[in-house]
C-alpha cells in the first residue's frame, strides 16, 4: 500500500475538520499555559490550507505538503503556524514530486518533518512540545511496518501512540514556548500543540483507512 496524493489532500482536509471540531478544547488546553489561540488560530490555518487545495488541486504529495506548509505559515499567528509549516515543508522536500509514497518513503518523509520542527523550534523529547508526539507516533509508524504491517495498520498504531505521548505531556514541566514560562505549574497540563499532534496523526489514519476500504 503507498500514499497518493488523493489520500494526502484526504489527510489534510481530515486534519482541518477535527480541528474545527476541537477548536474549543485546544483554546482551553492553550489557556491553561499559552495565549489561549492555538484552537483559533490553528483553525484559520487548517480551513485556509482546505480553500487551496480546493482551488489549485495538487497533481503530487510534495505539491500538495508544499502548498499547505507555506498557506499555514502565511495564516496561523503564533509559533504553531511556523512549526506545522516547516513540518510539512521538510515533508514535500523529502517526499518531492511523487504522485505516490511508499510506506519507507512516507516514514522517511515524517522524520524530515520532525527534524524540522526540531531545529525550528529548539525542542527535543521531554520538552512538552509537539515533539513529543512527533517522535513516538513516528517510532511506532516505522516499527509497525518493520513487523510486517500494512501502511493503513501502521498508521493507526501510530495514531495510538500519539493519543498516549498526549496525554503522557500533563506530566512534563514545559521548556520551550510561553508555556516555559510557568516552570512547574505546567504540569498538570496537556500541551496544546501535543494534542493539535494527536489530531493530526489521526487524522492520517483515517485517511489511510479509507483508502483501503475504496481499493477493497
Amino acid at each position: 500500500m503507498t500514499l497518493a496524493v488523493a489520500a494526502t489532500n484526504d489527510w489534510l482536509r481530515r486534519f482541518a475538520q477535527s480541528v474545527v471540531d476541537n477548536e474549543q478544547l485546544l483554546t482551553d488546553l492553550d489557556a491553561a499555559i499559552g495565549d489561549a489561540d492555538h484552537g483559533s488560530n490553528l483553525r484559520r490555518g487548517t480551513l485556509a490550507v482546505v480553500e487551496q487545495l480546493e482551488t489549485e488541486p495538487a497533481s503530487t504529495i510534495g505539491g500538495a505538503l508544499r502548498a499547505a506548509g507555506m498557506t499555514l505559515i502565511s495564516t496561523v499567528g503564533g509559533a504553531s503556524g511556523v512549526l506545522y509549516g516547516t513540518f510539512l515543508l521538510r515533508m514535500a522536500t523529502s517526499v518531492a514530486d511523487r504522485a505516490t509514497a511508499t510506506a519507507p518513503e512516507v516514514i522517511a518523509a515524517l522524520r524530515a518533518g520532525l527534524e524540522g520542527v526540531r531545529t525550528r523550534g529548539h525542542a527535543e523529547l521531554g520538552d512538552k512540545t509537539m515533539v513529543d508526539v512527533l517522535a513516538p507516533a513516528i517510532d511506532a509508524l516505522d516499527a509497525a511496518v518493520a513487523s510486517g504491517a500494512s501502511l493503513a495498520d501502521a498508521a493507526s498504531t501510530a495514531a495510538i501512540a500519539a493519543q498516549a505521548a498526549r496525554d503522557a505531556t500533563t506530566g512534563l514541566v514545559a521548556r520551550r514556548g510561553r508555556a516555559s514560562y510557568l516552570g512547574d505549574r505546567s504540569v498538570g497540563h496537556v500541551d496544546p500543540g501535543a494534542a493539535s499532534t494527536a489530531l493530526l496523526f489521526a487524522a492520517l489514519a483515517g485517511a489511510l483507512a479509507e483508502t483501503t476500504a475504496v481499493d477493497a
